[in-house]
C-alpha cells in the first residue's frame, strides 16, 4: 500500500496534467481519480475538495518551474549594484532548470485568468521577489519616478522570463541544439550587461566579454 505522502503527490501530479490540458472547469474530481487510480475519498482526505486540490496543483507547478529558496542574509549585505547582479543571476539560475510542459501550461492558464490559486502564488512567492527587485532599483536610481522604477523591474524580469516561457518556440526557430548552447551563466551575463547599460550603470567586470 502506498504511503499517504506518496498518494498525495501522485494525485497532485495527475491533477496538474489534467488541469493543464483541460482547465479547471472541464476537469472533474472523478476524472482525476480515474487517471490517478484512487477513490474520491483519497482526494477528500488529502485536499478537502476540488478547489483546494487545484490550488495545490498550481503551487506544485510553480515549485517545479522555479527552484530555490529565499535570498539569505549575505545577499542583503551586498552593495546595491552587486545585489542587482546577484538577484538577476539567482533568478536566471532558478528558471534555467528544465520544467515539465504541464507545469508551464497550468501556470500560463492560471496567470492568464487569475483566480484564488494565482493570488496565493503571488502573495507567497512572486510579490516578495518583485518588491525586493523594486527596492534594489530604487536604491540605484533614487531620482527615478515610480513608473520608471516599475517599468525597469518589468524589463529585467521580462528578459529572464523570455528564456523560460518562449524556449519551445525558440527551439522551433533556431533549433534545440542552438538554444542548448545558452547556459544559465551566459544568459545571466547578457541580462546583467544589458540591464546595467539600460540603467546607465557601470560594471567593474563584464564576464560575457571576457569569455569571447
Amino acid at each position: 500500500m502506498a504511503e499517504p505522502s506518496d498518494t498525495r503527490t501522485h494525485i497532485i501530479d495527475v491533477a496538474q496534467e489534467l488541469f493543464a490540458e483541460k482547465g479547471y472547469d472541464a476537469t472533474s474530481v472523478r476524472d482525476i481519480c480515474t487517471s490517478a487510480k484512487v477513490n474520491i475519498a483519497a482526494v477528500n482526505y488529502h485536499f478537502g475538495d476540488k478547489e483546494h486540490l487545484y490550488i495545490e496543483a498550481v503551487k506544485h507547478a510553480h515549485s517545479c518551474s522555479m527552484s530555490g529558496s529565499a535570498m539569505d542574509d549575505s545577499f542583503q549585505k551586498l552593495a546595491p549594484k552587486a545585489r542587482l547582479e546577484a538577484f538577476i543571476r539567482e533568478v536566471v539560475k532558478r528558471m534555467h532548470v528544465p520544467a515539465q510542459p504541464s507545469a508551464m501550461k497550468l501556470l500560463m492558464r492560471e496567470m492568464a485568468d487569475p483566480g484564488k490559486a494565482s493570488h496565493i502564488i503571488v502573495q507567497e512567492f512572486i510579490q516578495p521577489m518583485a518588491f525586493l527587485l523594486r527596492s534594489i532599483v530604487q536604491e540605484l536610481l533614487p531620482s527615478a519616478n515610480p513608473a520608471k522604477i516599475l517599468m525597469l523591474g518589468f524589463s529585467i524580469i521580462g528578459q529572464i522570463l523570455y528564456y523560460r516561457q518562449n524556449r519551445p518556440v525558440s527551439e522551433l526557430i533556431f533549433s534545440k541544439a542552438e538554444m542548448e548552447q545558452l547556459s544559465a551563466e551566459m544568459v545571466a551575463d547578457h541580462i546583467v550587461d544589458f540591464t546595467f547599460a539600460a540603467m546607465g550603470l557601470r560594471r567593474t567586470k563584464t564576464k560575457i566579454l571576457n569569455k569571447q
